[in-house]
């Protein structure tokens, strides 16, 4: 065991691990050496900072706190500690499964930490975190919670209503990481359009974005998370008019049958979905739309997942993600519907939907062939530098491949690049 050295370990999405950097931050302040995601823990401390969205991440999360309850039986950690969207939601039940944790937090309270261990929060340090990502690109959570409530959804159980971060607020924390060499933001919350309603009694993502363009030294800004019901329109000519607001929106769409929109609670129908990805692809020419799908919700019938296979053939998204149905104790769903369809049958519309979006995916990579784009580097493998386009989004989108030839790139740099080769997914491009 290392004294004074914390392991923080990071399961689930982004947002989480904007709360694991922004403790890091603290425990660094207060004069802890802190790892992240290590392959060999050895502080005395750990923090587990958990995801609890569906069942496989839950498995995980437990599966991981065990791991680490091991390593403290056998003498190789002092303090265990967990956090996160698990804790949140089963504190009460995790305190007596699993008594060999120190302390159990939720996912807004893990500042308590810092007392616990007889130290300092430092509040004029807030927005501070230390970046575990590539120096040159971040994630930047601008809100918390959903007002949505889809059926579904256990996420406005764990996290409550929506709250927005104040405009000032987040620009200045972007103005604070260009400082440190940051040039790609990654926006992220768990529905982006509604952002600002609650502070400022209008949807203000368009106007976030626009400003967030204007600060020297933001090179790329891309939007996760948002939601087809009410979308604000004036973000098209945001994304139309600013080079660097990149043309690439990751909405989650979930289904297109009526049915199935209606069972979810997504206030939204088929007609208005097709109607706006004409607008996306009318009003922001080139833009890359990544979508997540489900299939196999309670009532899904053949012809509903008919209706979702000749949709995605029809749109042919530029990135696309699938699961099946989970059920989540708590939700609509899981107090109105019989989780009436069996694994097999779920796991076989997946594999369906997946081939068919592998296909396209491969159709749409070759049709890159010959053209050019700008990329930013991100690391080096072996004999290649790997980039993105403004299109990919880091660690689930495909990735430009550049041999190293001799040329030595620098990570974080831009780079206009001419595509040679591309298989299903990755893009294999020369520098120009």
């Amino acid at each position: 065991m290392r004294k004074n050295t914390v392991d923080i370990i990071t399961l689930g999405c982004s947002k989480n691990l904007v709360d694991s950097e922004k403790l890091m931050r603290q425990l660094e302040k207060n004069g802890y050496k802190v790892t992240h995601d290590s392959s060999c823990p050895q502080g005395e401390i750990a923090v587990i900072n958990t995801c609890g969205f569906i069942g496989d991440a839950k498995e995980e999360s437990i599966n991981t706190i065990l791991e680490f309850c091991q390593a403290k039986e056998e003498g190789r950690l002092k303090q265990l500690y967990v956090m996160g969207c698990l804790s949140e939601r089963y504190l009460n039940d995790l305190q007596v499964e699993i008594p060999q944790v120190d302390k159990f937090y939720g996912k807004f309270n893990w500042s308590e930490l810092l007392s616990d261990l007889g130290k300092i929060y430092y509040k004029e340090d807030a927005i501070e975190r230390h970046l575990t990502t590539p120096k040159h690109y971040a994630y930047l959570k601008i809100s918390e919670g959903c007002n949505r409530k889809c059926a579904y959804c256990a996420i406005p159980i764990i996290t409550g209503s929506h709250i927005s971060r104040p405009v000032e607020e987040i620009l200045s924390e972007v103005k604070a990481l260009v400082a440190k060499g940051v040039k790609e933001f990654q926006v992220i919350a768990q529905e982006l359009t509604y952002y600002g309603v609650d502070l400022y009694k209008k949807q203000m993502l368009p106007d976030l974005i626009e400003q967030m363009s204007e600060i020297p030294g933001v090179k790329w800004i891309r939007l996760h998370y948002a939601y087809p019901a009410h979308f604000p329109q004036e973000l098209f000519r945001v994304m139309r008019e600013h080079d660097n607001v990149c043309k690439y929106m990751d909405i989650a769409l979930q289904h297109i049958s009526d049915n199935m929109l209606q069972r979810m609670h997504r206030h939204v129908t088929k007609e208005e979905t097709y109607t706006l990805i004409e607008q996306f692809r009318k009003e922001v020419p080139g833009i890359h739309l990544r979508t997540t799908l489900m299939v196999g919700y309670p009532g899904e019938t053949e012809i509903d997942f008919e209706e979702l296979k000749e949709f995605v053939r029809k749109v042919r998204f530029d990135r696309m993600g699938a699961f099946a149905y989970s059920e989540e104790e708590g939700t609509y769903s899981a107090k109105h519907y019989k989780d009436n369809i069996p694994q097999e049958v779920k796991q076989q519309r997946l594999d369906e939907l997946m081939a068919i979006q592998q296909e396209i995916s491969n159709e749409l990579s070759h049709a890159k062939i010959g053209k050019e784009f700008q990329v930013i580097i991100d690391r080096k493998e072996g004999d290649y530098y790997i980039g993105r386009t403004e299109f990919d989004s880091p660690e689930v989108d495909p990735e430009v491949l550049i041999k190293q030839e001799g040329k030595t790139l620098r990570i974080g740099s831009f780079h206009r690049v001419k595509v040679y080769n591309a298989d299903d997914f990755d893009l294999y491009a020369t520098v120009i």
